[in-house]
């Protein structure tokens, strides 16, 4: 069946053909590409037509598609059962493991998304704080708790709609949004509520309104005014955790959260979240303290089979080396691809995850961000999709290599991309 086939079937059932919002190839025009399996740095579609892939599943995939280690570890799981609902020492392991990656999560509970991990550490900073206000940054993405749905990222940028549609507005109204990036501004709205503010909650490298990373002065002052003012500073690493540092944003930054937030990439392509951080908030959780919190799945045998292994390739000698190197050749490749084209053009990344971006230089803000040529982008987006790059298809998200990738795969990007300028106005 062909993907215009398979898409005009879907859409008979599934509201707007996809299950998540931004794969329907809105932002872009044109029919989304269903995949029919993957392999390495690579999927191709129910056509038969091959990708080099830097979607990678928004994040997880930081060993390639189907790495032989990883499906094995879940084959094996699946074989002795695909959920218990009840502990297992598997989980256990993953948790310790963690705690030993990202120092800060000195006790930890798995979810099963991303959404879920930053939905309870808001209800434990409120529980355990006794506060109510959270304050976000315009353009940054948490989930899809409804609190969180003001002036977001992702796929609620991408659609031009940062509140959503069913979000009373009584709920949202515990919830302030600043510029990020801008630690002015912060300062100001602390010395003015302070006593008011719960958790601030932020991702130290945003990537759902493209590849911006925080400055070192403006993560700095969020630290230091939680800290001032008694308020919870939780790191959204969902996208971060792991993949930009082996120590997770935080651990690059040298700034130390109170709570932390990751999924993606513990799960190695597998549903899972988790949330964590001082062992003195973490202790107000049920079943130690008043914070409810629960999930039938959480902790899946299988969901964490697949983490382990993943944590196991990523921890090896060299690695994140590798990676890191393998980035930094495929954005040095754009960037000079993009002077060569005459287009205003840059692109930027922080470890293992790139932005790509029709301005001059990248931008710091979510402003600088819509200042972003959009159409050009989509031009450049399907002439990379003809020519077998599977990019992200919004303008407002970041793209991520995999140790599969190599230097082939490097090489036929930046000849696409070189044939893809050429095409844009």
């Amino acid at each position: 069946m062909s993907n215009e086939a398979l898409f005009a079937r879907a859409q008979r059932i599934i509201p707007g053909g996809v299950n998540s919002p931004v794969r329907a190839f809105r932002a872009v025009g044109g029919t989304p590409r269903f995949i029919a399996r993957g392999a390495g740095s690579r999927v191709w579609d129910v056509e038969g037509r091959e990708y080099i892939d830097y979607i990678l599943s928004w994040g997880p995939l930081i060993a390639g598609h189907a790495h032989p280690a990883v499906v094995a570890a879940v084959t094996a799981a699946a074989r002795g059962g695909l959920s218990y609902g009840m502990p297992t020492e598997a989980e256990v392991t993953l948790a310790e493991r963690l705690g030993r990656a990202v120092p800060s999560m000195e006790m930890l509970r798995l979810v099963n998304s991303g959404t879920e991990a930053t939905m309870s550490a808001l209800r434990l900073a409120r529980g355990f704080t006794g506060r109510s206000r959270i304050v976000k940054f315009e353009g940054c993405y948490h989930g899809h708790a409804d609190a969180l749905l003001v002036k977001a990222g992702s796929g609620a940028l991408t659609f031009g709609h940062p509140s959503s549609a069913g979000v009373p507005a009584d709920v949202v109204q515990q919830t302030s949004v600043l510029a990020f990036n801008d630690a002015g501004a912060l300062a100001d709205f602390f010395a003015r509520h302070g006593d008011e503010i719960a958790a601030v909650i932020l991702e130290p490298v945003a990537g759902n309104m493209n590849l911006v990373p925080g400055t070192p002065e403006f993560l700095g002052a969020a630290r230091s005014l939680c800290t001032r003012h008694g308020a919870v500073l939780i790191f959204d690493e969902v996208m971060t955790g792991l993949r930009v540092h082996p120590g997770s944003a935080q651990g690059l930054y040298e700034i130390v959260p109170d709570l932390t937030t990751l999924g993606k990439v513990i799960g190695g392509g597998m549903p899972i979240g988790a949330f964590g951080g001082r062992r003195d908030i973490m202790g107000h959780i049920a079943p130690l303290g008043a914070v409810y919190q629960a999930g039938t799945l959480s902790g899946n045998p299988v969901a964490v089979a697949a983490g382990l292994a993943t944590l196991d390739l990523a921890m090896a000698p060299g690695f994140y080396d590798a990676l890191f190197a393998t980035t930094r050749r495929l954005v040095d490749g754009l960037n000079a691809a993009g002077a060569a084209s005459g287009h205003a053009f840059s692109a930027h990344c922080v470890g293992s995850m790139f932005g790509i971006y029709f301005r001059e230089r990248p931008p710091a803000s979510y402003a600088d961000v819509m200042q972003c040529d959009r159409t050009a982008f989509n031009t450049f987006f399907h002439a990379m999709l003809e020519r077998g790059v599977h990019l992200a298809p919004s303008a407002f998200e970041a793209g991520f290599t995999s140790s599969a990738h190599g230097p082939q795969d490097i090489a036929a990007t930046l000849a696409a991309a070189r044939e893809a300028l050429d095409l844009i106005p």
